[in-house]
């Protein structure tokens, strides 16, 4: 078996692997340069309708014709002949003798993803903010002490000499917050603001 052949044997497994690997997403096609009229050796997925001894494309060609066309195209648009845009990569493999023996080439169907990530950025979007602040997680009864506590220092008294309003209104944003699903809440809240707990639901009215 010479070079050329042994290249192209080892290429083909390639080709078919990678293609497998993606069904119905990405077409991958070995391509004999030694042979334009006829160039596909192998091809995995057949998303553009070709078939095996179909002619080089344009591109198979004009890597025929110049030694120095480049050894990798990466990630180039491309088109499908229904109209499908794919994105492509054409790998040029060369011999010992540093010539163009074969091109593998990477056709990937960007409609789907396309469409996918459409569907994904209006699942992931959100309408205007909500009117105060959320924290999904759990509160704790430490943390409804250190909020009480807080807010009687901002207004320089301790929970339990806060006024009446005061209380209130600390009572109804703890209520907004989800303090007030804590177990054992309410008794805590009479406990630190020195009110019984009929003033706690008095003050939720």
């Amino acid at each position: 078996m010479t070079e050329d052949e042994l290249l192209l044997r080892e290429a083909e497994k390639i080709a078919h692997a990678v293609g497998r690997m993606f069904p119905g997403l990405c077409e991958v096609v070995l391509h004999d340069l030694r042979d334009p009229a006829h160039a596909i050796r192998a091809i995995e997925g057949g998303l553009s309708g070709r078939a095996v001894g179909d002619p080089a494309t344009e591109l198979g060609l004009a890597r025929i014709a110049d030694a120095d066309f480049p050894d990798v195209l990466q990630n180039y648009p491309n088109r499908f002949p229904d109209g499908r845009p794919a994105k492509s990569t054409s790998i040029g493999l060369r011999n010992s003798r540093g010539e163009y023996v074969a091109a593998l080439c990477l056709n990937l169907d960007v409609s789907l993803l396309g469409s996918a990530a459409h569907a994904l950025t209006r699942l992931a979007a959100t309408d205007a903010p909500a009117p105060l602040t959320e924290s999904l997680r759990a509160r704790t009864a430490d943390e409804l002490r250190a909020v009480v506590e807080d807010y009687a220092t901002e207004r320089g008294h301790t929970p339990r000499s806060l006024p009446a309003a005061a209380k209130k209104d600390l009572v109804r944003a703890l209520k907004e917050r989800g303090f007030l699903e804590l177990k054992n809440a309410v008794p805590a809240l009479t406990d630190l603001l020195g009110i019984s707990r009929a003033s706690v639901y008095n003050y939720l009215r």
